[in-house]
């Protein structure tokens, strides 16, 4: 018995869905690791920051942390894709 996922899937064109190995639930995991370190030492390091600083300083570096933040979800993404189309490559 199909998922509803895999339902919607085939009725919107989606191929079939392939089962990672875990290796590849690793390496997949790994990405995630290694960005969230890097979101929470951008978090820490802007908050330290935030302390010092008065209410304009502290708007423009909540906003630097915002862009960076999406950067670094951008990066994870990408990542995350070449990683799943390497392991397509290698199944076919």
């Amino acid at each position: 018995m199909k998922s509803s996922f895999e339902l919607a899937m085939a009725r919107f064109g989606g191929g079939e869905l392939r089962r990672l190995t875990p290796e590849q639930k690793e390496q997949l995991a790994e990405v995630d690791r290694r960005i969230d370190a890097k979101i929470a030492q951008a978090k820490i390091r802007t908050e330290a920051r935030l302390k010092t600083v008065k209410d304009e300083e502290a708007e423009r570096l909540s906003r630097e942390l915002s862009v960076e933040l999406a950067g670094l979800n951008q990066s994870r993404e990408r990542e995350k894709e070449r990683l799943r189309k390497s392991f397509e490559e290698k199944a076919e």
